[in-house]
């Protein structure tokens, strides 16, 4: 099949090199001059494990074509994903400018009939929109369909090629027969999915990111009530996690959650309710919490140096919301970081990819205090404590011995819980969540 996907972000780009390693010629639209001529030599413009392999192995043999001409791809191709950003507006609903921009250009160019699918996150009823747009603007006959994506980052290669299901939304069976064939090679193993109407579909996605961004702030409150009360979150979640109905995936006690997805979908979902006359109380305090829990690792760091923190340098282990990727968007290092330096702390901080990342989201005003380092325990050189942020690999078993030299005092934050009250015995003060 010959496919275009328009926006090479995220969802664009990895969709658009899954489609193409299955043998797909498949067309990635980008106004973004400088990021299409990355790609083209295989710069990716995100880090997602394997992706610059399929990118490479795909354009070499000339199934995947990055380009800004929207008419030299709809030329050669009548399926169109639209996988442009949503991002949250002022009031925290989705500002769909990108979205029916990205509709005005298919319309304009379009040159056979085809099937538009919305990719991106969208509110309900958006993907109706989109087909009027595109319909009275062109000559052409324009079937719809709703296919939301459910890619993890870190994971997301291997989510898109080796999905647990595959949600389509159409109103007719020409739409749902090829999506099914498009999809097919994905799934030989057995049937994944889900065939549902439009609305239904674009309901889901909002619905299976709050869910998950439920069951963390549920966990959070949880580890919250623990600490005042002498009992440990991690057992509790071995008790409740063994339990079927409940299982142990997201209940993990933390600092709080980030990234493109979570904080976004779940104001979106809240904004949705709002305009038409519900309040989501439930989504609301999810999303109050989790904003209070990004602050609790500076609150024990106060708790423990005190509220003046000049003369101060703590070191941070991890920058990116989550590991193996370099995203930043609504990252808890962010918040700790500007409330530690509000507090005349400077700080040492490394993560193996999301530095330069950090750099552009943090603000400037805080750059002249924060010194970004090249290895964990350069970031731990002279400090007064550990913070523990982001819980990549290398962090899991670190040299103890070696922290116990470089660091000025021996105290450690673990934002994520993953050492073992163990290392108290050589003389740690460690600090946790819920434990």
């Amino acid at each position: 099949m010959n496919i275009t996907v328009i926006g090479t972000g995220y969802v664009g780009l990895v969709t658009g090199a899954c489609f193409s390693r299955m043998g797909n010629k498949v067309y990635c639209v980008d106004i973004d001059e400088a990021k299409i001529n990355g790609l083209k030599n295989n710069i990716m413009p995100i880090y997602e494990p394997n992706l610059v392999e399929i990118v490479e192995r795909c354009q070499k043999r000339g199934d995947l074509i990055f380009t800004t001409s929207i008419k030299d791809a709809l030329d050669d191709s009548n399926i169109i994903f639209i996988a442009v950003g949503t991002p949250m507006a002022e009031d925290g609903s989705a500002n769909l400018d990108y979205i029916f921009s990205a509709a005005q250009d298919i319309a304009d160019n379009i040159s056979q009939d085809s099937l538009v699918v919305v990719k991106s996150t969208v509110p309900v009823g958006t993907t109706f929109k989109v087909q009027e747009k595109i319909q009275n603007n062109c000559n052409f006959n324009v079937n719809v369909a709703s296919n939301p994506e459910f890619l993890k980052e870190g994971s997301a290669v291997n989510d898109c090629l080796r999905p647990d299901r595959i949600v389509i939304g159409a109103e007719n069976d020409e739409a749902f027969d090829i999506l099914k064939e498009l999809y097919s090679p994905f799934v030989q193993n057995h049937d994944r999915f889900v065939l549902m109407d439009v609305k239904s579909s674009e309901m889901t996605k909002y619905v299976a990111n709050a869910m998950l961004a439920t069951k963390i702030s549920f966990m959070n409150e949880i580890a919250n009530i623990c600490e005042v009360t002498g009992a440990n979150v991690k057992n509790v979640r071995l008790g409740i996690g063994s339990d079927k109905r409940i299982g142990y995936d997201f209940i993990y006690a933390g600092c709080g959650y980030g990234g493109s997805c979570f904080p976004k979908d779940v104001k979106a979902l809240i904004n949705t309710a709002h305009v038409n006359g519900y309040e989501a109380r439930i989504l609301s305090q999810v999303e109050e919490v989790n904003l209070n829990q990004k602050k609790v690792l500076a609150n024990k760091v106060v708790d423990r140096f005190g509220s003046d923190l000049n003369g101060r340098t703590f070191g941070i282990w991890g920058l990116a919301f989550k590991p193996y990727t370099n995203d930043v968007r609504e990252a808890t290092s962010l918040t700790v970081i500007r409330a530690l330096i509000e507090k005349g702390a400077k700080i040492k901080a490394y993560d193996s990819q999301a530095i330069d990342e950090f750099k552009k989201a943090v603000g400037n005003e805080y750059l002249n205090s924060i010194e970004f380092v090249n290895s964990r325990y350069d970031a731990i050189e002279d400090c007064d404590a550990l913070i523990l942020i982001t819980e990549w690999k290398e962090f899991r078993n670190p040299d103890f011995d070696l922290l116990s030299e470089k660091l000025k005092e021996k105290v450690i934050f673990d934002g994520r819980n993953i050492y073992d009250k163990k290392i108290t015995e050589k003389g740690f003060e460690l600090y946790q969540i819920g434990c």
